[in-house]
């Protein structure tokens, strides 16, 4: 019979995979995140296609989807869709409207500011945003 893990292996093996991510990968930079506990890193810059997004899990357990847009500008939103309650914001598309970058949700098509995360269909709802660097 097996148990299920405890929260002190959990957190080792969240410590562990974030030590994991070296301060650059072997094909440049990282992006990392701002995040109560400092910055973190999500995933390396050429891990990021122009256009695409890429979910990573922080240490917390909540999910990011980070974007990469075509002018090279990094963005961190959480990857819940707030209509939906489903984690797939990573899997949108980005588009911009008058400047602004957006990610469209895959599901219900409701698009959010990379920015200030507020949804441009519906002033009322947002998602977070997180500070990015590369380093």
């Amino acid at each position: 019979m097996t148990t299920a893990p405890t929260v002190e292996a959990t957190a080792t093996v969240t410590e562990d995979l974030l030590a994991a991510v070296p301060a650059t990968t072997a094909a440049g930079p990282r992006v990392e995140v701002r995040t109560a506990g400092g910055w973190t890193p999500v995933c390396g810059l050429s891990d990021l296609l122009p256009g695409r997004g890429v979910a990573a899990l922080l240490p917390d357990g909540g999910q990011l989807a980070v974007f990469q847009d075509r002018a090279g500008r990094t963005y961190a939103v959480g990857n819940r869709d707030p209509f939906t309650g489903a984690y797939v914001l990573s899997r949108g598309l980005l588009g911009s409207a008058g400047g602004r970058p957006f990610v469209v949700s895959p599901l219900l098509k409701q698009r959010f500011d990379l920015a200030t995360g507020r949804c441009l269909d519906d002033e009322s709802v947002g998602v977070p945003v997180y500070p990015v660097r590369t380093c």
